[in-house]
């Protein structure tokens, strides 16, 4: 199990405005701030943080979990609003597995980010 995950953003005040807008339907919001990061997270436990830094490279893809679909439809939303870009709409991805319910989203960094639901409806 992973406590925390950080990643480096080119514009750590575009990208900590859309991470704060993109998250909030995950109840996800900033409980953490030093001086170039912030930590994000439920209640009062960070586990995922921006850090300024250099362009990765390629990008990554996180997959952020969700308590139901309609949470990953609200995530995709509020994370367009927030400009972020469209990298799959929410749906079910049977590929994957039968109640893999998913989408997708490129940060500002073009990063990959992603809300996932696994239960059935």
């Amino acid at each position: 199990m992973l406590d925390h995950l950080i990643i480096t953003v080119s514009d750590y005040a575009a990208s900590k405005e859309f991470y704060e807008k993109a998250l909030a339907p995950l109840d996800y919001q900033v409980v953490m701030h030093m001086d170039d990061s912030a930590g994000f997270g439920v209640m009062d436990k960070p586990d995922f943080f921006i850090k300024q830094g250099d362009r990765v490279e390629p990008a990554i893809h996180i997959a952020f979990t969700s308590r139901d679909r309609e949470t990953v439809d609200a995530f995709h939303a509020a994370a367009l609003a927030a400009g972020g870009k469209d990298n799959g709409a929410p749906g079910l991805r049977a590929d994957y597995h039968p109640n893999y319910y998913g989408a997708f989203i490129l940060d500002p960094d073009g990063h990959n980010i992603e809300a996932v639901c696994h239960r059935p409806l």
